[in-house]
């Protein structure tokens, strides 16, 4: 059978051995699964509304925007886009979203919307460094942060940065609000009128007149536009002289 050598003194009989018992092995008793936590829902509106209303000043309010946990729009933007201007100034410009002028400088309307939106201030003489408040704006955005290739803000995004927004207007306390763009009117105003129809018609916000206009970069796309803006330039104008 092929065996060369013996490992006992005398040979055994493996054949003529009762086998061993098999022994069934016992189950270990499965543990109960443990209780798994219970899912808590976050509202990213109501968390935002709460971080707003406890920013005393700007600089907190852009702190608690910058640690805001519910938009993955900053995991693909360089720089949160606060503000540019006079916080004194007696005008507030609320823009869009940045662009990747914005992105790179952190600062509001730096590319060629912005340096269109320069010139049209100009032509009233205003603009945005100006020292004296009468004379000076001061710019923000919907949205602090660019959104992937300049896409429009989603119904989601507009609605948890809302609050911030709101809360921004209420520490600048600005006499009148310039709703600049599409996005701009209708997370403000809350509703969903073309931007056309309703530029250049006063309308309210936060206890305060508001303007919505034609923005920049619609101009620069459609420059037949450029008398409309123009016509609303003039308006904020003659506004500023009845506004107390």
């Amino acid at each position: 059978m092929g065996a060369v050598e013996a490992i006992c003194d005398a040979p055994v009989d493996r054949y003529a051995l009762d086998p061993a018992p098999l022994t069934k092995p016992v189950a270990k008793p499965k543990a109960a699964p443990a209780a798994s936590a219970p899912s808590v829902s976050v509202d990213p509106v109501a968390e935002a509304q709460a971080l707003a209303a406890a920013a005393p000043d700007l600089e907190a309010l852009q702190a608690a925007m910058s640690g805001f946990a519910h938009s993955d729009l900053k995991l693909g933007a360089r720089n949160l886009v606060f503000c540019d201007g006079n916080p004194q100034a007696r005008i507030m410009i609320v823009g869009e979203a940045p662009g990747r002028e914005e992105d790179r400088s952190g600062k509001p309307f730096i590319g060629e919307a912005g340096q269109l939106l320069d010139r049209m201030l100009a032509a009233i003489d205003m603009r945005r460094d100006h020292p004296d408040p009468a004379r000076s704006v001061y710019i923000t955005n919907i949205l602090p942060w660019r959104p992937p290739q300049n896409r429009d803000p989603s119904a989601d995004e507009r609605a948890m940065f809302r609050p911030f927004v709101m809360r921004h207007i209420a520490l600048i306390d600005p006499d009148i609000l310039i709703l600049m763009g599409r996005i701009s009117a209708s997370t403000l105003l809350q509703g969903n009128e073309a931007i056309t129809r309703i530029r250049g018609q006063w309308r309210e916000v936060a206890g305060r007149p508001a303007l919505p206009m034609l923005h920049p970069a619609y101009l620069l796309r459609n420059p037949a536009a450029k008398r409309e803006a123009w016509a609303d330039l003039l308006e904020l104008q003659a506004r500023l002289r009845t506004v107390t």
